[in-house]
């Protein structure tokens, strides 16, 4: 029943802050403030009733238009919304699932709520930038940077909690000592070995083609997601984002009106920065049981 009752808690509170997204994917672009004004619409500047902006139900019940001007409002705001909502969800069923394993304690209750949020955290942020990347081809540092700095922290805690459950308590200057020998060293070099795949690429392509084709955004966002990941489950989003971005590539080039403009196919931009984060999701929920299933196939 705690299970059930804090999946749907967690459910709710992502379609809150889904919403909240929004405001931030119509607004950081355009280099307006989060705070004020209120939300309003952004063609005839319409003040949102409170009604107006309750996740899903108001742009069902508005039928995705302003209910001053008719203006269509776009389907990103309902996706992005379900998206938050279901993504922290499911990470509440499994987390709540999985600490059922672990002897709880009160002196790491802090380091467990850092872990329990931090997640929530990473997956908000995955939302952000592949909305960003598939409307803007951006990738904003204010989210990759501190989205690296994050994720190198709740991971550490995540293995000091672990360590914690299973070798006995450590004092907080015997784990931060134990970290620097073995395990900050170890995620910084993953860190760097994922940003230099894309540079690499990035490299090769502009030998080839004489051109950019992969922006230092995406190598950032690798980084962010050896930050959180590590180096396997990284590896394993970025072979999701590498098919599905192969994908689109092929369901652009077999169009008829692109193949009419001759070479124009080629020259179109994807977002890889959006393939990536889809990608680091499915690797974040479910990276390691596809992980072991591979190493199973090839007998690793």
């Amino acid at each position: 029943m705690i299970r059930l009752i804090g999946t749907i808690f967690a459910g709710l509170l992502g379609l809150a802050f889904g919403s909240f997204l929004n405001v931030c994917l119509s607004r950081w672009p355009e280099g307006e403030s989060i705070v004020a004004p209120r939300s309003h619409c952004r063609n005839c500047t319409h003040t949102l009733a409170w009604w107006e902006n309750i996740p899903l139900f108001s742009w069902l019940l508005l039928r995705g238009r302003c209910r001053q001007c008719r203006t269509w409002i776009g389907w990103r705001y309902p996706l992005v919304e379900a998206a938050v909502g279901a993504l922290w969800a499911i990470n509440a069923w499994k987390f709540i699932f999985a600490i059922s394993y672990f002897s709880l304690s009160w002196s790491v209750l802090p380091w467990l709520i850092v872990c329990f949020l931090g997640p929530f955290t990473f997956l908000w942020l995955l939302v952000a930038l592949a909305t960003l990347d598939a409307e803007n081809l951006w990738l904003p540092d204010a989210l990759n940077l501190p989205g690296i700095l994050a994720g190198v922290f709740v991971a550490a805690l995540s293995r000091f909690y672990f360590e914690y459950t299973f070798n006995g308590p450590r004092t907080f200057a015997n784990f931060f000592s134990h970290s620097m020998h073995y395990f900050w060293p170890g995620r910084f070099l993953e860190i760097l070995a994922a940003a230099g795949i894309i540079l690499l690429i990035r490299w090769t392509y502009k030998l080839i083609r004489h051109r950019e084709g992969i922006g230092l955004g995406d190598a950032k966002l690798m980084a962010l997601l050896a930050a959180w990941l590590g180096l396997p489950l990284t590896l394993v989003a970025f072979v999701i984002a590498v098919f599905l971005g192969s994908l689109a590539a092929i369901l652009l080039l077999i169009r008829p009106a692109l193949q009419r403009e001759g070479e124009t196919w080629a020259l179109s931009k994807l977002p890889l920065g959006t393939f990536l984060c889809i990608g680091g999701i499915l690797s974040s929920l479910w990276g390691q049981p596809i992980l072991n299933a591979y190493l199973r196939w090839a007998g690793l």
